[in-house]
């Protein structure tokens, strides 16, 4: 009794398929696990057309994700860049910054109250300067709102005299730039995952109805068998 226990016949000899599971090799139990894992890509009699489409969709996934996403990021990141800065050096060349005088509220704001712009409130008012061998000039342009008549402020100024938001500075386009290869990376992701989820639903059906064709194939001779 000790003997078969111990996987050996009663005359000595051991018993080959009484060998327990911690006693086979350990190359043979990794080489199951990769057979077990990679079922659907080798013939087999389970495997199916719908395993392997779904085994090799788990692959141009994989690839997608790890590799097509982030060029795609990238390659949106770095035209988004190269707009920014061209927009930046447009910006720099139509838009000037001068030193002007607060001369009081503009008559068009009224009592309106403060405009918060950036950080800080501000409201429009009238402002004045004088240009090199040029006479006084006038124009609207929003202050701070702790700005009183007569103190000087730096106001920009288009090309046609409009007062402008200053321009983009380099933070603002790496900002931008870096949005637009996060959101774009994502998105090439998740269309990535959308279609992978709606191959693995086509796959199940189709497997449900190769399983069902098989077995409406193989029932009957069980049935026979055990009749």
């Amino acid at each position: 009794m000790w003997a078969l226990a111990r996987g050996a016949e009663p005359g000595g000899v051991s018993c080959p398929a009484a060998r327990r599971p911690s006693d086979r090799p350990a190359g043979e139990e990794v080489d199951m696990r990769t057979r077990v894992r990679g079922w659907r890509r080798r013939p087999n009699p389970l495997r199916r057309r719908s395993d392997v489409v779904e085994a090799w969709t788990v692959l141009a996934v994989a690839v997608l994700l790890f590799v097509g996403a982030p060029l795609v990021g990238a390659f949106t990141a770095w035209w988004a860049h190269g707009e920014a800065r061209a927009l930046a050096a447009e910006q720099r060349d139509d838009r000037r910054l001068i030193r002007a005088e607060v001369v009081g509220r503009a008559a068009a704001s009224g009592s309106l109250p403060s405009v918060q712009t950036g950080t800080q409130y501000s409201y429009r008012a009238t402002v004045r300067w004088t240009e090199p061998g040029e006479a006084l000039r006038t124009a609207t342009a929003r202050v701070p709102s702790s700005t009183r008549a007569g103190e000087k402020v730096d106001v920009w100024l288009d090309s046609r005299g409009r007062n402008v938001p200053p321009p983009v500075d380099g933070a603002a386009v790496w900002q931008h730039a870096i949005t637009f290869g996060v959101c774009s990376a994502g998105g090439t992701a998740a269309v990535v995952l959308c279609a992978h989820w709606a191959v693995r639903q086509a796959a199940m059906r189709h497997r449900l109805a190769e399983w069902e064709e098989a077995w409406a194939r193989t029932e009957p001779q069980w049935t026979h068998r055990r009749a």
